[in-house]
């Protein structure tokens, strides 16, 4: 009976359930956090995933691209929105491939076999993007914030995600208009054809896009326009060379 109750007292005083915060103090200093903490820290990083995949990858350059592409040809809503955002969604899972891959074999598969701690697989991890998006940014954006934010470093690979993801974002949106530009020129030389030839008929009633979009559809089937632009979006981030 005796035996009994203080078995029953001693399972009262041990807690229960998972510890919702367990900190372990490295030899070298550095710390380590229960998986409870981990696991809320990523369901948290989840919720700035769209923005991940918007401002630190090809996503922006290719939907800006694809956007112009369309007001350039005069269609409003062909190809709609969803099939856009799906054309420039696996276009940046292709183009990013090789970054993905990285992140692959160099962080997340040693952290899932315990051979790196969390907080260094996270390191690894950002090595692949950081030099990633340091490739597509121009040296002229990259003084511009770091002038902003008053930061000195030794070397260009020191330069922290803070400064280096705007001036990514903004040599994106740079490097996106001059191939719009491009793109837009032959459609436009078609429109001034089509207005010139309809005000020389008389017929100034009649809308010159509406007379010149059967030639642009033309013309962009025949030179094989998606391959062109696509291969131009892929090559552009320095894939096949």
């Amino acid at each position: 009976m005796v035996a009994g109750l203080c078995a029953a007292e001693a399972a009262i005083a041990q807690p229960t359930g998972l510890q919702a915060l367990t900190v372990i103090t490295n030899p070298d200093g550095s710390q380590e956090y229960s998986v409870t903490l981990q696991v809320l820290a990523l369901m948290t990083s989840l919720s700035f995933l769209p923005s991940i995949v918007v401002m630190m990858t090809s996503f922006t350059r290719i939907i800006v691209v694809m956007a112009i592409l369309r007001q350039a040809m005069g269609l409003q809503q062909t190809p709609s929105n969803q099939i856009l955002l799906g054309i420039a969604l696996f276009m940046s899972f292709f183009v990013m491939s090789p970054v993905l891959e990285r992140i692959n074999n160099e962080a997340l598969q040693p952290y899932l076999k315990e051979q790196v701690t969390s907080i260094e697989a996270v390191k690894k991890a950002r090595e692949p993007i950081h030099q990633f998006m340091l490739a597509q940014t121009r040296i002229k954006d990259l003084n511009t914030f770091m002038d902003i934010a008053d930061e000195k470093v030794d070397k260009v690979e020191d330069v922290p995600l803070r400064v280096l993801i705007p001036a990514f974002v903004t040599s994106e949106l740079k490097t996106a208009f001059q191939i719009g530009f491009m793109l837009f020129l032959p459609f436009l030389v078609i429109d001034l054809v089509v207005a010139s030839i309809l005000m020389a008929m008389g017929m100034m009633m009649l809308s010159p896009m509406l007379v010149s979009l059967p030639f642009k559809l033309m013309l962009f089937v025949l030179v094989d326009g998606w391959g062109m632009v696509m291969g131009t979006l892929a090559t552009s981030f320095g894939m096949g060379t």
